[in-house]
């Protein structure tokens, strides 16, 4: 596959979406451990439906997640319901491949979108949900600097369990103060 790096770190790179990577992104999504992380456990995903849905992504923030050491697509990571006027917008990130699952890519990732989101797209206030149950998410999130605003009380029910969804943002300012470059 092709694929044109637009932020890079360390151990990966956010690229355009690539729509011949559909077939990866159906399996991943219609893997139960994969998805039960995300709002889609309850869907079946076909490869058709899911290339028109990487079309549609691909028309707005949503990048390929994708190794430094052998350009291997591994996640997704996106900006959703973007407000110019109020400079706000949400964040949503999955790590499909599994092999990379607490190895520090999606934390890499969220970084690289969200400083790119503050830099170059003038966000001031990025917003994620997680689920309760989600603790790897949330860590991650907390290591990005993503702080708890709220919790949406037995909002979800998986695997017959009650789970609260946990709202969670970031600041422009506060990225900054974590985040600012030594050369500046």
């Amino acid at each position: 596959m092709s694929y044109y790096p637009k932020m890079r770190g360390e151990q990966c790179y956010l690229s355009p979406i690539n729509l011949d990577d559909a077939p990866m992104y159906t399996a991943w999504l219609n893997d139960l451990e994969v998805t039960r992380n995300l709002t889609l456990s309850g869907m079946m995903v076909s490869e058709q439906g899911e290339r028109g849905f990487l079309e549609q992504l691909s028309k707005e923030h949503n990048y390929a997640i994708v190794t430094r050491d052998g350009d291997k697509l591994i996640g997704n990571c996106g900006l959703l319901n973007t407000d110019q006027k109020n400079r706000s917008c949400e964040v949503g990130i999955f790590i499909g491949d599994k092999a990379y699952w607490g190895r520090g890519f999606g934390t890499e990732a969220l970084v690289l979108l969200c400083g790119y989101a503050f830099d170059y797209l003038n966000m001031r206030n990025i917003m994620l949900k997680v689920f309760g149950f989600n603790a790897r998410a949330a860590s991650c999130y907390k290591k990005v600097g993503f702080r708890i605003i709220g919790h949406r009380r037995n909002a979800l029910q998986v695997e017959g369990k009650e789970y609260d969804e946990i709202y969670m943002d970031l600041l422009d300012e506060e990225f900054r103060n974590l985040y600012t470059s030594s050369s500046e």
